[in-house]
C-alpha cells in the first residue's frame, strides 16, 4: 500500500518520505519489523519507540512514522501522536474492516464482559447473524474463540482482528471498550453503531489519576458512535448524556422517565426476573444469571438491541435461553448442602455488588475471600476490607496477582479496612491454602464467593504467570476430602 493511503486522515506535521513510496506493513515494534514496513514510533508510558528506530531501520523498516526527526536518512514522517496515527494507518492499512459490520461499543467499570457475551446470544439468535467478540475473557469469531490478555488490543491487533472477522462473514461485532483504549487511542478510526456506558466506580485511578479523567475517558466512547445507551440510575449517567454526540436511550431501575424502565423485579438464587417498560410495551424478562447486577446488564442489552430496530420480545425470548460468563457470578460443583461461586470482582463496586446481590438470596453465611492486585490503585483496598466487612458474613483476606509487591504487605492495606469492624475475618496470604480452609469450615446453607480471579487461570508473582485455576483448586480439595 502506498504511503498516502496508509496516511490517509491522519494529521502530518512534516513529510519526508516519498508519498508514492510502497509499504509491505505497519509495525510497532522494532523486533517484529520487517523489510518493507511502515514502523510507527510510540512514546509509551514504560519504554520510547524512537529509541528502537535504528532497530528498525536495521531490520528493513522503508519509513518511519514519528513525533519527533530521527537520525540518519531515513524517510520518515512527523506528527502530533503517533499512538493515534497508528491507529488510523491500521484501520487504512486493513481497509476498515468496522464499515462491513454493526458495531456495537460496551464501556463502564463493571458488566462489560457479561453484557457483550449476553448480546452477541441475543443477536445469533436472529437467523443470519454471526457475531464477532473482543473482550476480556476471550475474543470469538462465530463460535471460534481466541485467547486475549488485554480487554482491548493495541490498534493495529484490533484492526487485523476486525478485518478477520469481516472476512469470516461477521454481521456483527460487539466489543468491551477498556478507558485505556479510548484513552490510548487503540479505537480511534472505529465509528461504533451503537455505544454502550454501563456504570463507573473506582478502578484505574494509578492510570486516570481522578475519576475526573477515568469519566472523560470512558465518555470518548459517545463521540465516536451513532446512538448511544446509557444506564441514568449510575451517578455518571447523566455525565455520560451530556458529552454524547448522538441520541441516547436511557434506562433505569428507578427513574420512571428512562426510555427503558425495570419493573416488578424478582431476585433468586436461580437467575433474575423483571417486567421491561418501554413506551407502549411491556415485556417480561427472564435471565439465569442470579444478583440484582443481572437486572442492569439485561436492560443494557435489551436498550442496545432496540437502538438497532429489534424489538423486546425477540430479545427477552432469547436472553431466557442465555447461559452465564465463566468466572461471573460462576457456580463452582461442591460436594454438599453450601454454594461456591467464582467472580471477577476486583473493584469495590464490583465487590458490593456481588456481595448485596448473592445477600439476598443466601440461606446461611455469605462467606467472600478475596485480595487486591499488586502495583495498581492502592487506594482501593482498605475500601475493599471495609466493603467485605459490611456486607459479608465472614471475611477471608488472601493474595490476587501481587506482582512486584510483597503479598503481605498488600494484605495488609486490605486488613486495615477491616479495623473496628465485628465481622468475623480470617487472614491466609496464600490463596489455596485460604480456599481449602474456606471449604473446610463451611456451614450448611453457606454461599461461598472466591472473589477477584474470575475467568484468570494465573497467578502473577513478580513478572512471571503462575497456573492457578480456582475452578481446579476447589475440585481437587473436594477429590482429597472425599479420598480421606
Amino acid at each position: 500500500m502506498k504511503l498516502s493511503e496508509l496516511l490517509q486522515d491522519v494529521e502530518v506535521r512534516e513529510m519526508h518520505a516519498d508519498p508514492e513510496l510502497e509499504l509491505q506493513d505497519i509495525s510497532y515494534d522494532s523486533r517484529k519489523t520487517r523489510p518493507g514496513d511502515l514502523f510507527v514510533a510510540i512514546a509509551g508510558y514504560e519504554t520510547d519507540g524512537h529509541r528502537f528506530i535504528p532497530m528498525a531501520v536495521e531490520k528493513g523498516a522503508a519509513c518511519v512514522l514519528c513525533q519527533r526527526p530521527p537520525e540518519g536518512e531515513t524517510p520518515y514522517v512527523l506528527v502530533e501522536d503517533s499512538r493515534l496515527a497508528l491507529a488510523l494507518c491500521s484501520c487504512n492499512y486493513f481497509h476498515h474492516p468496522s464499515r462491513e459490520m454493526t458495531t456495537i461499543g460496551v464501556t463502564g467499570t463493571n458488566g462489560k464482559t457479561t453484557t457483550t457475551m449476553l448480546l452477541k446470544h441475543v443477536l445469533e439468535s436472529v437467523p443470519g447473524n454471526k457475531c464477532g467478540l473482543i473482550g476480556t475473557n476471550q475474543n470469538m469469531i462465530g463460535d471460534r474463540v481466541l485467547e486475549t490478555e488485554r480487554t482491548t488490543p493495541e490498534s493495529y491487533e484490533l484492526q487485523k482482528l476486525l478485518r478477520e472477522m469481516a472476512d469470516a462473514g461477521c454481521t456483527h461485532m460487539v466489543m468491551e471498550v477498556s478507558s485505556h483504549s479510548l484513552e490510548l487511542h487503540r479505537v480511534a478510526g472505529i465509528r461504533y453503531t451503537v455505544g454502550a456506558f454501563t456504570n463507573l466506580t473506582q478502578d484505574h485511578l494509578d492510570f486516570h489519576g481522578t475519576m475526573e479523567n477515568y469519566a472523560a475517558a470512558k465518555a470518548k466512547l459517545f463521540s465516536q458512535c451513532e446512538k448511544g445507551v446509557v444506564n441514568l440510575d449510575d451517578p455518571w449517567g447523566n455525565y455520560m448524556v451530556e458529552r454524547a454526540r448522538c441520541p441516547v436511550l436511557t434506562f433505569s431501575e428507578q427513574i420512571l422517565s428512562a426510555d427503558l424502565v425495570a419493573k416488578d423485579i424478582r431476585l433468586s438464587a436461580q437467575g433474575v426476573r423483571f417486567c421491561a417498560l418501554t413506551t407502549g410495551c411491556l415485556e417480561r424478562v427472564r435471565l439465569g444469571i442470579p444478583g440484582r447486577f443481572s437486572v442492569y446488564n439485561a436492560l443494557t442489552v435489551i436498550a442496545c438491541c432496540l437502538q438497532l430496530g429489534m424489538e423486546t420480545k425477540d430479545v427477552s425470548r432469547a436472553l431466557e435461553t442465555a447461559h452465564g460468563v465463566k468466572g461471573r457470578v460462576e457456580v463452582v460443583p461442591t460436594d454438599g448442602d453450601y454454594t461456591i461461586l467464582i467472580d471477577y470482582a476486583h473493584t469495590p463496586d464490583a465487590l458490593e455488588n456481588v456481595l448485596i446481590s448473592m445477600k439476598e438470596v443466601t440461606q446461611g453465611r455469605l462467606v467472600v475471600l478475596f485480595g487486591c492486585g499488586g502495583d495498581r490503585d492502592r487506594t482501593k483496598r482498605p475500601i475493599m476490607g471495609r466493603i467485605a466487612a459490611e456486607h459479608a458474613d465472614f471475611v477471608i483476606v488472601t493474595s490476587d496477582n501481587p506482582r512486584t509487591e510483597d503479598p503481605e504487605a498488600i494484605v495488609a492495606e486490605v486488613a486495615a479496612g477491616l479495623k473496628g469492624k465485628r465481622t468475623p475475618h480470617k487472614i491466609i496470604v496464600d490463596r489455596v491454602k485460604a480456599i481449602e480452609w474456606a471449604i473446610d469450615n463451611h456451614r450448611a446453607g453457606d454461599v461461598i464467593i472466591l472473589a477477584g480471579k474470575g475467568h484468570e487461570t494465573y497467578q502473577i508473582v513478580g513478572k512471571e504467570k503462575h497456573h492457578m485455576d480456582e475452578r481446579e483448586i476447589v475440585a481437587d480439595i473436594l477429590r482429597r476430602r472425599a479420598r480421606a
